[in-house]
């Protein structure tokens, strides 16, 4: 009768040895030789005809194994229900060296596994405190993004000459070389700019220019520091490389354009805004205001779920079985990785690990479920933000969109992906019922120095 022995060899690092009797796997063995045996292709032989010692010498050891194998993977699936270990990933092999497989002699075997235990931690909620930013619309801000929207509805007009800042120049830059000669394999690229995009004391040289003009261009005197980065980068060149903006191109312009910017009257209050009926240039503001006031509260709630976020993970305590883990990254994934990789890789792979232990027991202590139709209803929001929110004017005839969520849950990517969404969401919306909230008022540009990336 097969047996399993547990001992602990470190942190939350248990060893489990197997051992198998003959009597655990012989029979099988042999039941699954004769079953071979009738259905074995072998030339020179009659299906079903084979006779059973050829069969047993050409394909024997690597039925032997298999069937020994597919035992003890059954005995310690049983041993780990039975005893209900929550363990990491699966039980890794260890080098069982003493163990042969000789089906000419059976017997006993042993095979030893190692496994890391989760850890027991408490986690707690409540006594979270998180800070909720009230980002200040300016009318400045507000006179910015209506003049934005203006813009991006307005028409390109081709003007002979480039007269003002807002005016767009379609360029070519050629690299030349020190003596002002075009640089023989150097960078050729088209690329678009702002006039007002230039260092203030450079665009004096570009008004009055036409199509077909050049004019040299030093990236470090060209440009100010945010707009070279962007200008060095489009060119394909590294902002950090010594030298890199101390390059000189030749500059020809091979289009000048220039966007007339729409007028506040009606015809652009509904093509901004197709389903609401403004009329005054008041009510368009107001509404471009309540747009903005909606995404900064949108990105307050993202930034109080970021504050939760780190206040979990750097305030739960928690053990790890360090080594088994390190041994699980080297020979766990797709790809096999090197102790020095492993011990790399192994800060952000267990803080994400102590991530996912503490999301999942929230998850669980606050109930919370995520529905079939839950996931319909964000493929259906998924949809509409890709039809740029216009699905309102469908009216009731929105068969296709039923369509649409009925084909996505046939995807099993899509359901999984939306699954961890719908489920994390959720929980911050949860939490952040649950934690002690003190409001302040903040500029947008003190804001964006809160904002942290959401690992999460």
């Amino acid at each position: 009768m097969a047996t399993i022995t547990r001992e602990n060899i470190g942190l939350l690092h248990d060893k489990l040895i197997v051992k198998l009797n003959k009597e655990d796997y012989f029979g099988n063995f042999e039941k699954t030789l004769k079953t071979f045996a009738k259905t074995a292709n072998i030339p020179g032989f009659r299906k079903g005809m084979v006779p059973a010692g050829l069969v047993k010498k050409m394909h024997g050891p690597s039925i032997f194994q298999d069937e020994v194998l597919k035992t003890v993977e059954k005995e310690m699936n049983q041993y780990l229900n039975k005893e209900q270990l929550d363990i990491f990933a699966q039980p890794v092999p260890l080098e069982n060296e003493g163990t042969k497989l000789d089906m000419n002699n059976p017997g006993e075997v042993d095979f030893a596994f190692e496994v890391g235990l989760k850890p027991e931690f408490d986690v707690n909620a409540s006594n979270i405190k998180v800070t909720k930013y009230n980002v200040i619309v300016t009318d400045e801000m507000l006179n910015e993004e209506v003049e934005r929207l203006q813009t991006r509805n307005g028409n390109m007009t081709e003007p002979e000459t480039a007269s003002s800042e807002d005016h767009v120049l379609n360029v070519t830059f050629t690299e030349l070389d020190a003596d002002g000669n075009m640089l023989e394999g150097g960078i050729n690229k088209a690329n678009s700019l702002l006039v007002k995009y230039f260092a203030p004391a450079f665009r004096a040289q570009l008004i009055g220019k036409k199509k077909d003009d050049v004019v040299d261009v030093h990236l470090a005197s060209a440009f100010e520091d945010k707009e070279r980065e962007v200008v060095l980068s489009d060119l394909g060149l590294n902002k950090d490389e010594a030298g890199s903006a101390d390059k000189t191109f030749k500059m020809t312009i091979t289009k000048i354009g220039f966007v007339e910017k729409a007028a506040l009257d009606a015809t652009f209050f509904a093509t901004v805004y197709p389903n609401n009926e403004i009329t005054t240039e008041a009510d368009f503001r107001a509404a471009v205001k309540a747009e903005i006031e909606t995404h900064f509260a949108q990105q307050t709630r993202n930034q109080i779920h970021d504050q939760i976020y780190h206040h979990l993970l750097d305030n739960t305590s928690m053990e790890f079985p360090e080594t088994f883990l390190k041994r699980w990254l080297q020979i766990g994934g797709d790809k096999p990785k090197t102790a020095e990789e492993a011990e790399a890789d192994y800060p952000g792979f267990v803080n994400q690990l102590k991530w996912t232990l503490i999301s999942s027991k929230l998850v669980t202590d606050n109930k919370i479920e995520v529905l079939p139709e839950d996931i319909r209803e964000f493929a259906k929001m998924q949809l509409f933000s890709y039809m740029g929110g216009q699905l309102g004017a469908l009216g009731d005839n929105q068969q296709w969109v039923d369509d649409y969520a009925n084909r996505m849950m046939q995807d099993k990517k899509f359901v999984e992906d939306s699954y961890h969404r719908i489920s994390a969401d959720k929980l911050f919306s949860t939490l952040e019922t649950q934690v002690a909230a003190t409001d302040e008022a903040i500029s947008m540009e003190a804001f964006a120095e809160k904002l942290h990336p959401h690992h999460h």
